[in-house]
């Protein structure tokens, strides 16, 4: 097919991601403080309803894993309906278990978004080259729907307003994808180009979920509290602004990690990509100011899609020897430690009142990751 076909599919498979990801999933971390402030959720019940997202993200990844190239295109249609509904029905008075439950059946939407948006492109329409942009739609919804809530706050609206804003956007962005979706049937776009034998060498497939399983805890305490630590720490800044520089550095970095990981392979990339990510994590702890905290937005940011967009087409080649669904499996054990990551904050903000502790477990889950690396 035409390079224009080529290129609205990988466009087509980014906003789902954009949408699953970006505004589904990622947007909480930037209202929540509204959420605080207007004294609809504490600190803890906003913690507990991160971590029902988080469980909700790996249910939705276990459902995921009978999921087949063949309807993917369905189910990602399927996903976008259900983050603009979820998305709005936040924006309703409710108790905080409702809440706590509404962004636990988010992250199902959230997680089938993930797997099935990356069978759709990788698999049924056979686009490997697309891959970077494809996940660069997690950074580009990250930064888009942060951005809409510093205009939303600018303009003197409360939480529900922006929950509202949020759905109506991901509707329109929704039907802007539809059509190349759904008209994509099992055609196959192209094969993907042979790269160095180095990209393509296959990893041992058991290495690699763990990998990615500590990934998940690594980078979810900084996703998850960065702009309560901004907040906290640096008044007189809108921390919506550094949840928009977290987006903006995770969707150019992509195209980054993808061509790094041609020229260099898995094992090398990856090894790099968690060090950086480590440091960022570690920043604020290492360096509390508004440069440190800038600073760790791009290297998480940049990081930690950039460690999707190397490990999921190396599950991909690694799932002809594991015989499995290894994307959806990739899928539960980062939920898995997307849900450890937030228990483990929660408890050591307990013990010292302060998340330095976390981010210093969480940056050493990365390096733990570089060590399980060795045996790739």
């Amino acid at each position: 097919m035409s390079a224009g076909a080529r290129l609205r599919a990988a466009i087509a498979a980014a906003v789902i991601l954009a949408i699953g990801m970006g505004f589904g999933r990622f947007a909480f971390t930037a209202i929540y403080p509204h959420m605080v402030a207007e004294g609809i959720l504490s600190l803890r019940d906003g913690s507990l309803a991160a971590s029902a997202n988080y469980a909700g993200y790996l249910l939705g990844a276990i459902l995921a894993m009978r999921a087949r190239a063949h309807n993917a295109h369905q189910l990602c249609l399927w996903s976008v309906a259900g983050t603009a509904l979820c998305l709005g029905v936040l924006a309703l008075t409710m108790p905080v278990w409702l809440i706590v439950t509404v962004r636990g059946v988010a992250g199902v939407f959230s997680a089938l978004a993930m797997v099935a948006a990356s069978l759709w492109l990788l698999v049924q329409r056979g686009h490997g080259r697309g891959t970077p942009l494809l996940y660069a739609g997690v950074g580009a919804g990250i930064a888009v729907s942060a951005e809409l809530l510093v205009l939303a706050s600018q303009l003197g609206w409360h939480s529900a307003g922006m929950w509202l804003l949020l759905a109506g956007v991901t509707a329109l962005l929704g039907l802007a994808a539809a059509p190349a979706i759904a008209a994509s049937g099992q055609a196959t776009l192209d094969v993907p180009a042979q790269v160095g034998a180095i990209a393509l060498a296959p990893v041992a497939p058991w290495p690699l979920v763990l990998i990615y399983g500590l990934a998940g805890l690594g980078y979810i305490v900084t996703a998850t509290y960065l702009p309560v630590l901004v907040g906290t720490a640096l008044p007189g800044l809108n921390s919506a602004h550094v949840w928009a520089v977290f987006g903006l550095g995770a969707a150019p970095s992509c195209f980054l990690w993808h061509r790094l990981h041609e020229r260099f392979g898995t094992r090398q990339v990856l090894r790099l990509n968690l060090l950086l990510q480590a440091l960022g994590v570690a920043l604020p702890v290492l360096a509390p100011s508004a440069a440190g905290y800038l600073l760790s937005a791009i290297l998480v940011g940049g990081t930690f899609v950039g460690t999707v967009t190397v490990a999921m087409p190396a599950a991909q080649r690694a799932a002809v020897k594991a015989g499995t669904s290894m994307m959806a499996v990739m899928t539960v054990v980062y939920g898995v430690g997307q849900i450890v990551g937030p228990v483990l904050a929660g408890s050591l903000y307990a013990q010292s009142h302060s998340f330095n502790s976390a981010l210093l477990a969480a940056a050493g889950a990365l390096l733990l990751a570089i060590v399980v690396s060795l045996r790739l």
